[in-house]
């Protein structure tokens, strides 16, 4: 009964929730971003949800578009700005994908969307982790988050989907609040986000 409509039901109180009682740092916030971002705050991209259907994430904005002589964007590292290392540090770039938990295409909690490119280079296995709803937080982000291998981070997603259910996403959201407030694994090994997925050898 939870992972049909209760799951569901949870997510639209306490997204709803969490936007009102967010809403006065989010007005803070965006002035800043857009500052920082030269006019835009935020950062939307194209991503697979349920079923591998397409949806439009929104994210807070933490990196300009700085690009360098040949006209290519900086490394990330270089285009981070100081608001946005901060915002990114908390996870309130998050906040806006509560947007998208309303609307139906995440939930609070699942595997991460990533990105449409990746989509032909999953096994079938890796694929499974597309059967449900997207989440803001997951399994993979409470057990190590950027500073896990892609093939790990697949792994965990995969026995959330085969594990799933109201006691686990109690655990998953306990646990990211304890990440949050100690800034665990946002960056990887070498890198200010992940690097890429390229496959499966």
């Amino acid at each position: 009964m939870y992972l049909k409509a209760g799951k569901r039901l949870i997510d639209i109180s306490v997204s709803t929730i969490a936007l009102l009682a967010l809403l006065p740092a989010l007005c803070l916030l965006l002035p800043a971003l857009a500052l920082a971002n030269g006019g835009n705050p935020f950062f939307i991209q194209a991503r697979p949800g349920r079923n591998e259907k397409i949806f439009w994430l929104v994210k807070l904005k933490t990196m300009n578009d700085r690009c360098a002589p040949d006209g290519h964007l900086l490394p990330d590292v270089d285009r981070l700005t100081p608001i946005g290392r901060l915002v990114r540090k908390t996870s309130l770039d998050e906040l806006p994908q509560l947007w998208n938990v309303l609307k139906g295409e995440m939930s609070l909690i699942g595997p991460r969307p990533l990105l449409v490119e990746y989509l032909p280079l999953y096994t079938d296995r890796q694929r499974r982790r597309h059967s449900v709803r997207p989440g803001i937080t997951g399994w993979a982000q409470v057990n190590g988050r950027n500073t896990l291998s892609w093939e790990k981070k697949f792994e965990y997603d995969i026995w959330y989907v085969t594990n799933r259910s109201l006691g686990l996403d109690c655990k998953i959201m306990a646990m990211t609040i304890q990440k949050v407030l100690k800034s665990d694994g946002i960056s990887s090994a070498s890198s200010v986000t992940m690097e890429k997925f390229k496959g499966t050898s």
